[in-house]
């Protein structure tokens, strides 16, 4: 609705730069980022290169350009799907369903970020990984005032600090679909919360 906001060529050059993005994605999911010239993004967007160049300065402008709006749109969409609910036991399942929807609806993107995050060239690296880092480190703390608040409504027991908890739950949901990523004929995701939380709130011992 915000775009249609926007004059017509306004509109039309953000059209034009989500095509880009979306070609480039495509190649370097395909054939990964460093066999990708910007002559074949140009090519595959439908566009004269010169025109990709005025968007864009370089391929390591394009590829930190796809990671850095993919990371931004996931903590707002962490943000939304917390804010769903005000129980917090529900919050957290929400959370999990929600890590495995856009893993299984970002495929292309989550594989590529894999393949190359250890491979891309230190120069594309710097300053990059600090602010994939920070965006990280803020949906930790989302998570973690999650805990915080169940510990201060007596839902959840205050077995440790809140941020240790959010992180070991991201863990084992990271763990779980890079499992099935590797092997999804061995390896699955929970598609019930509860399979997670439980490791959390009912453990392995007997009473």
């Amino acid at each position: 609705m915000a775009d249609r906001k926007l004059p017509r060529r306004e509109r039309e050059k953000l059209r034009q730069r989500q095509e880009m993005l979306a070609a480039a994605l495509e190649l370097f999911s395909q054939k990964g980022y460093h066999n990708v010239s910007m002559q074949e993004i140009a090519e595959k967007a439908e566009f004269a290169l010169g025109t990709l160049y005025k968007f864009f300065q370089n391929k390591e402008d394009l590829y930190k350009t796809i990671l850095l709006e993919r990371c931004e749109d996931f903590e707002e969409a962490c943000r939304r799907t917390l804010a769903q609910s005000e129980d917090e036991l529900e919050q957290l399942r929400r959370y999990i369903r929600f890590r495995g929807d856009r893993v299984r609806q970002n495929l292309p993107f989550v594989r590529l970020f894999l393949a190359e995050s250890r491979g891309i060239s230190f120069n594309l690296k710097a300053g990059l990984d600090d602010e994939v880092r920070r965006r990280y480190y803020r949906i930790l703390e989302q998570l973690a005032g999650v805990f915080a608040r169940g510990m201060d409504n007596r839902r959840f027991r205050k077995i440790a600090d809140p941020y240790f908890l959010a992180a070991a739950l991201d863990s084992v949901i990271d763990t779980s679909l890079l499992l099935w990523l590797d092997d999804p004929r061995r390896h699955f995701f929970p598609e019930d919360p509860d399979a997670i939380l439980d490791i959390f709130f009912k453990g392995l011992m007997q009473p």
